[in-house]
């Protein structure tokens, strides 16, 4: 496989550093306080959580408060799906509202209730529809299009390096592959060797991202050296874990790991985020509800933590919360 010319990656205008490090869109976990986190500790571009094309016309609450942004973010993508083309350019007039840096078109969430409506990876059985609503939403926007997908629909059907160069020539400013098939969904190991066929294509030249089992420095490394990838998207690593933008940054630099995150800035951290999100929904019960899926992760590898666990996520009231946050830092720091 080719090295990776080091140097700054573009999406459309937007210039980013040498292998710049992306959050994920993942549901129900990137809102705009965990984007916030995650870019204050050193991720280079953040998405929303996916955003149905056709809740967005309906003018559903759930799918409006998803376009919230934080200047802070920036710069940030505005992910959306759907199968169908009239709904889907009238989104991207309503996502322009927003003011996002990209827009991006999931291609690839493998869950049913997206698959059976022809969106999310459903569409890696039509490929001329994929390209089709691509190559309109491109013309309908002065904002960078960016896609996410997968490898293929199964493993018989992978034609990654033709559908991304197709993608490409319609105008898509960026692709980020998942390694995966949908039939996969998130079993078995990433393959990350397709995505670099599709870098190394020598009619490409929009930035190629990989997705997918980056859940070390080490595994990052290996994606920009071994892969020649141009950066990294990275999901469920970050997850109650948005130190790990800062981690891999820095191994990449010096080829040592920091130090262990400590339970001080666990809690830290912790206690900050479900204060954003108290403030974000306006709503001490709801942001205390929404933090709740988030704990597991902040607090992995705690021994004995299971009663401390169960108080912060079956308490309804904030300072029920803090108070097991402080009792945490009593007991383990």
């Amino acid at each position: 496989m080719q090295p990776k010319i080091l140097g700054l990656v573009k999406i459309g205008d937007i210039e980013l550093n040498d292998f710049p490090l992306l959050l994920a869109p993942m549901e129900d976990v990137s809102d705009p306080p965990f984007r916030a986190l995650c870019k204050e500790q050193g991720a280079d571009v953040v998405y929303t959580e996916f955003i149905s094309s056709e809740g967005l016309i309906r003018d559903a609450a759930k799918s409006r408060k998803k376009l919230d942004i934080y200047e802070k973010e920036r710069p940030v993508g505005i992910q959306i799906f759907g199968a169908n083309l009239e709904s889907m350019l009238r989104t991207v007039e309503i996502v322009e509202q927003s003011k996002p840096d990209i827009i991006d078109i999931n291609f690839g969430c493998p869950v049913k209730k997206v698959v059976s409506k022809g969106a999310g990876a459903g569409i890696l059985k039509d490929i001329d529809l994929m390209v089709e609503l691509t190559d309109a939403m491109v013309k309908h926007t002065k904002l960078p299009v960016t896609v996410k997908t997968r490898l293929g629909w199964d493993e018989s059907s992978i034609k990654i390096v033709e559908v991304a160069e197709r993608l490409q020539d319609v105008g898509c400013s960026a692709i980020s592959i998942h390694g995966r098939t949908r039939a996969q969904m998130y079993k078995g190991d990433a393959n990350w060797a397709p995505i670099a066929e599709v870098k190394n294509n020598s009619r490409m030249h929009i930035p190629v991202f990989g997705n997918g089992d980056v859940n070390t420095p080490e595994r990052a490394v290996e994606m920009r050296d071994k892969f020649g990838l141009d950066g990294a998207m990275i999901g469920r690593a970050s997850i109650g874990n948005p130190w790990f933008f800062k981690q891999v940054k820095h191994f990449i630099a010096t080829g040592e790991h920091l130090p262990e995150v400590t339970i001080a800035e666990r809690v830290e951290m912790a206690k900050r985020h479900l204060e954003m999100e108290i403030d974000w929904k306006e709503s001490e019960i709801v942001g205390v509800m929404e933090m709740r899926r988030h704990y597991t992760n902040y607090f992995k590898g705690i021994p004995d933590f299971k009663p401390y666990r169960m108080k912060m996520v079956t308490s309804d009231a904030a300072q029920d919360v803090y108070d097991a946050f402080d009792e945490v830092l009593q007991k383990f720091a």
